[in-house]
């Protein structure tokens, strides 16, 4: 008897077992079908005509239009815009990563009055909507005549970052022994030396993830570029895929084509480095 009940329990806990995984994996295509379907259509739609869309938006293309692409650099400058992207992305992101890491390694190993209060005050930064910051930010910029210029963007777009990024450096340098500071200055290592010698190249993960979240903040970032900026010499990629469309017609198919373009770099940054991106959330969940 004992063992027939034993049985028939270890019957529901396989069939419960197998009902779990069936579940997780269904919600996981949906997840799955709901993230990448868009991006296929947008896809297969940037190589159509703009009749052929508006015709039958969910067919494939009678023939494969590469001048779409050629359009989107042409009609809005694409390849200046790209450029602008590019350099204030990067700028930004070293400036914002860079400065998180000071901040970050002085308020993780250093005692003193106000640290826990200084640290919360980053963190509730988090917390407050970007959209809030536009006019003193606008004012700020105007103000040191750097309204219109890349640099006024690179600024903004390096303070906005910084509360996220000290959050998951501080994290991460939290775990970092202090007894390897301790035998650094027994061999002679001063402030500096221990900074960029142990602490840097110790935190690369918690830096790695940090820099990834800033540079798709600021590829992908809209609002601020169109505030700041009124020129095509100074405007990033978003801005120009408003360029397709005008009073009276849209080429829908070109604006595609630079959509695809200008989400390339955002993917290829999170495919380069999503082990390091994981490891370094993952990480700080656990020894945090």
């Amino acid at each position: 008897m004992e063992n027939n009940i034993n049985i028939h329990k270890s019957n529901r806990i396989k069939r419960g077992s197998i009902s779990g995984k069936v579940f997780s994996w269904i919600i996981l295509i949906f997840f799955l079908l709901y993230t990448l379907v868009p991006m296929i259509w947008l896809l297969i739609s940037s190589f159509k005509t703009n009749t052929e869309l508006m015709a039958d938006p969910f067919s494939l293309p009678q023939k494969w239009q590469i001048q779409n692409y050629i359009n989107a650099f042409q009609v809005s400058g694409l390849g200046t815009l790209f450029f602008n992207s590019l350099l204030v992305s990067l700028t930004a992101t070293f400036i914002n990563v860079f400065v998180a890491a000071m901040a970050s390694y002085v308020m993780s190993r250093f005692h003193f009055k106000g640290r826990e209060a200084i640290f919360n005050s980053f963190t509730v930064g988090i917390l407050v909507p970007i959209n809030a910051l536009m006019v003193p930010y606008f004012t700020i910029i105007t103000k040191l005549n750097l309204y219109d210029t890349r640099i006024g963007l690179i600024l903004v777009y390096s303070a906005v970052g910084i509360p996220l990024s000290v959050s998951i450096v501080r994290g991460f340098m939290n775990t970092i022994p202090v007894e390897l500071e301790e035998a650094g200055i027994v061999d002679g290592c001063n402030f500096f030396h221990r900074f960029f010698k142990i602490i840097l190249p110790m935190s690369r993960t918690g830096l790695v993830t940090a820099a990834t979240f800033q540079f798709i903040y600021c590829w992908n970032e809209f609002i601020y570029a169109m505030l700041l900026t009124s020129s095509q010499t100074t405007r990033t990629v978003q801005i120009g895929i408003r360029y397709f469309s005008n009073q009276f017609t849209t080429d829908y198919v070109s604006m595609y084509a630079a959509i695809i373009v200008s989400i390339i770099p955002s993917i290829l940054g999170y495919i380069l480095f999503q082990d390091q991106i994981i490891s370094g959330l993952t990480s700080g969940a656990v020894k945090g």
